[in-house]
């Protein structure tokens, strides 16, 4: 494809590449494909002027872009170097006081012993976590907080008894049945907590 633009010169449409295309071995459904490919990687230029899109190439432009994009590709070798010198320096400098040695040999064994004691302790400590102080506050916290709410619900069932009494007199045998058949029976009452040692 870029052979026709530099043979030519010329500018051209879509319309006339894909008649241009077999010729240099480009089928012509590829030809769009393969020209805007070309347009991607800067090798051909494309204008639209009026309702038309028009498409360019020179060699010129062609070598300019080659010659831009070997700068770019050498400039990034270039830094890439920089960079792994920086690296391998900075890799040499954390290695120095890290030789191998008795003493380091000796002190990779103790940090390993250390490593295993925190693990052990670590464990130790789960076992031990039911008595942990924060663990039973926590626990004491919410056995008033269930305290409160069972004693209010059995408050809520005396106001609802006391009101069914006022509002329904005819039906105290019945709802008296009721009562019993969910568990209300006379024994019903506030809940006392325990005192320590009780």
């Amino acid at each position: 494809m870029l052979q026709i633009f530099y043979e030519s010169q010329d500018f051209f449409l879509l319309k006339e590449l894909e008649k241009l295309g077999p010729r240099k071995g480009v089928i012509t459904q590829s030809v769009k494909d393969v020209v805007q490919s070309l347009v991607d990687d800067d090798l051909v230029s494309k204008d639209k002027i009026g309702t038309s899109v028009y498409f360019w190439s020179l060699p010129s432009c062609a070598g300019n872009q080659l010659r831009n994009v070997y700068r770019k590709l050498e400039s990034d070798v270039q830094s890439s170097k920089r960079r792994l010198t920086e690296l391998t320096d900075q890799c040499n400098a954390l290695k120095k006081g890290r030789e191998e040695s008795d003493e380091r040999e000796e002190a990779l064994s103790n940090l390993k012993k250390v490593e295993e004691k925190y693990n052990e302790l670590k464990d130790e400590m789960a076992e031990y976590a039911d008595n942990d102080p924060a663990a039973f506050e926590a626990m004491k916290n919410a056995i008033l907080v269930a305290h409160a709410a069972a004693n209010r619900w059995t408050d809520n069932i005396f106001t609802l008894r006391q009101w069914c009494s006022n509002n329904f007199p005819e039906a105290k045998e019945q709802l008296e049945h009721m009562y019993q058949e969910v568990g209300i029976t006379d024994d019903l009452d506030y809940l006392e907590m325990s005192t320590p040692g009780n």
